[in-house]
């Protein structure tokens, strides 16, 4: 003591803390907050960066650290994406029951010991609303739907992974179709899980954008691959190029939950890769006279939409199908 000040050591002060927020707050308590940063421990604990954001500006007001027990993270991890659809990573909002600690080394940390995943599908919900509602607003969410379909659609961009069983499943659909109808189709590889994924996809439709001539249609397609990559289709980004994209675009993403966003704004959704290479190869809006190949020439020849792909299109690996 100097001068009649009481003085703390650091470590005196800290434990003072420590002790005051178990005294104060000794219960659990549901806290809602938004993950910044997630990462497992090779010994199986998760450590985690726990934000919130003003909603108006998007500034964040808030900070903690969180711990999950290895004990308790291998129950939760597995629990919350099955019921959820969704990884356990950054960017997600959840509710979490938590214990409050104070460690006069490591400082201010949350326990988790609980997750009510609802509260995150909820989110979820409310953030595909918001999207459409966006685009709403801007007057482009119903623009894919305004496009039509040529009655026989001669080449199709594909939007896939060259390696996913649903991309096969379209391949197989298109060669034998049961017309014997001739179609091309042209792909442009993309990743269709990850978090590469939306962009990639971008990357592809402006590639495709760049000779829309060429196209009568596209389809992205998935199939297979867990439900929690889903989350990459609900982006506004890849909703906004989508739904203005100046060709008719078909989703064929693989999932039977509810919609994504691009399926909502893309000109035609199916549930299978195969569902849209069906979608590709039935004349809907032909009589049911027409199914031959000498029907087709003659509809297309009358109908004054054809266009001339005897020449295969520069800097394309087209794959000839029929």
């Amino acid at each position: 003591m100097t001068s009649g000040k009481k003085e703390f050591s650091l470590l005196e002060l800290n434990a003072c803390v420590r002790n005051t927020l178990q005294e104060s707050l000794p219960e659990r308590y549901w806290v809602r907050a938004e993950i910044s940063e997630a990462r497992i421990h090779p010994s199986g604990h998760c450590y985690l960066e726990l934000i919130e954001k003003e909603e108006q500006s998007g500034k964040t007001v808030a900070k903690a650290r969180a711990t999950i027990w290895a004990t308790t993270f291998r129950l939760l991890q597995p629990w919350f994406e099955q019921s959820t659809g969704q990884l356990f990573t950054s960017g997600i909002k959840i509710l979490i029951q938590v214990s409050i600690s104070f460690h006069e080394l490591y400082g201010y940390n949350l326990t988790v010991h609980d997750i009510d995943p609802a509260y995150t599908l909820g989110d979820a919900a409310r953030r595909r609303a918001a999207i459409l509602q966006q685009l709403r607003e801007e007057g482009v969410a119903d623009m894919n739907k305004e496009l039509t379909w040529p009655i026989l659609p001669q080449r199709i961009a594909v939007i896939s992974s060259p390696s996913a069983a649903g991309y096969g499943d379209f391949m197989n659909q298109i060669q034998n179709n049961s017309y014997g109808y001739q179609i091309y189709t042209v792909l442009f590889p993309a990743a269709m899980q990850g978090d590469q994924t939306e962009q990639s996809i971008i990357h592809a439709l402006d590639r495709i954008n760049r000779h829309e001539e060429l196209f009568d249609g596209v389809v992205i397609i998935r199939g297979g691959g867990a439900t929690s990559d889903l989350n990459s289709f609900d982006s506004y980004p890849l909703a906004v190029n989508v739904a203005q994209f100046p060709l008719p675009v078909i989703t064929g993403i693989g999932h039977e939950r509810d919609d994504t966003v691009i399926d909502m704004v893309a000109n035609t959704r199916v549930k299978t890769p195969t569902a849209a290479a069906l979608v590709c190869t039935k004349p809907t809006h032909m009589p049911s006279i027409c199914r031959t190949r000498s029907a087709q020439k003659s509809v297309i020849e009358s109908t004054g939409k054809s266009r001339r792909y005897n020449a295969r299109p520069p800097h394309f690996h087209c794959s000839s199908n029929g």
